[in-house]
């Protein structure tokens, strides 16, 4: 059974500490437990009863009247909303709930929602880009299941690759190649795969190596192959001083090409980037870079 923080119910939930403080203490909505040093945490149980008081609160209902609701009912007023909403914060919430219960049903009743009123591309953007950064952060400290983290990853994993499956293969007289990749050690893979999804979609070319890959075998691919861009999302690797010299490595070695790197690590990044690298923020930018190319 897994234990958060306050500060990790806030960034699962989105629901800020001193308003969590303040329910807790008013209404009684969650209790935390204490270790043996006498650092407060909570469990599961409370994570999803805060997640199901978010989609309520969300929906219009007044946090009195919704502690007022036992388990049972809670969850029974948040399923009034599975089929109808169109909420994407709400939709998010539910996602978090379908992974810590592990719960493929709800995960495909909620992604084919999604789908239904935004179509499969916007509901990349829209919801699983922001649910995967929401819980991004959890992922490095080690605040997440890692049953947790494989099922849902796998979930989405299944669904991209069926979708880039799906995409035309591009004419390549006219389209850009870019190499997709993760740094050694990197595994976290589904940004990337976001990523690839709309670069194939815009009609340029991918070859994608995937996770963990030695830099020697970049060359060499880069070697094998005419190459215009190269794509690489960083989670989790390289931080601090490993990643500035990652990136200047990558920028020296690959000069002619232009670098495009995603994820958590160099959106924090605090030193200047190489002119031939372009920081990737959301999808929306990428699209914006896109038409350019």
């Amino acid at each position: 059974m897994a234990r958060y923080s306050i500060r990790e119910l806030e960034k699962l939930s989105g629901i800020k500490a001193h308003t969590i403080r303040i329910w807790e203490k008013r209404y009684n909505v969650i209790q935390p437990k204490r270790t043996q040093t006498n650092i407060r945490y909570y469990s599961e149980h409370d994570l999803k009863k805060l997640l199901n008081i978010a989609i309520l609160n969300r929906e219009g209902w007044k946090i009195s009247d919704i502690s007022k609701l036992n388990n049972h009912g809670l969850s029974e007023k948040v399923r009034e909303f599975t089929y109808n909403s169109k909420d994407l914060e709400s939709e998010i919430e539910k996602l978090v709930i379908a992974m810590v219960d592990l719960d493929e049903m709800k995960f495909d009743q909620i992604l084919s929602n999604a789908i239904m009123h935004e179509g499969f591309e916007q509901t990349i953007i829209k919801l699983i880009f922001p649910f995967f950064e929401r819980i991004g952060l959890l992922w490095q400290t080690d605040s997440i299941n890692p049953a947790q983290e494989h099922f849902i990853s796998n979930l989405f994993r299944q669904k991209l690759m069926v979708a880039i499956d799906n995409l035309r293969i591009p004419d390549k007289q006219n389209a850009k190649t870019f190499i997709f990749f993760l740094p050694e050690d990197e595994f976290h893979e589904l940004g990337l795969l976001f990523y690839h999804y709309m670069i194939k979609k815009s009609g340029q070319s991918v070859i994608y190596l995937g996770s963990s890959v030695p830099f020697n075998d970049l060359i060499e691919t880069a070697r094998l192959i005419r190459c215009d861009y190269l794509f690489t999302t960083i989670t989790t690797a390289l931080s601090g001083n490993k990643l500035k010299n990652y990136v200047e490595r990558l920028s020296e070695v690959f000069s002619k090409q232009l670098i495009f790197i995603a994820g958590v690590q160099i959106h924090e990044a605090d030193f200047p980037l190489p002119n031939n690298v372009v920081k990737i923020s959301s999808p929306t930018e990428l699209n914006e870079r896109l038409k350019s190319i």
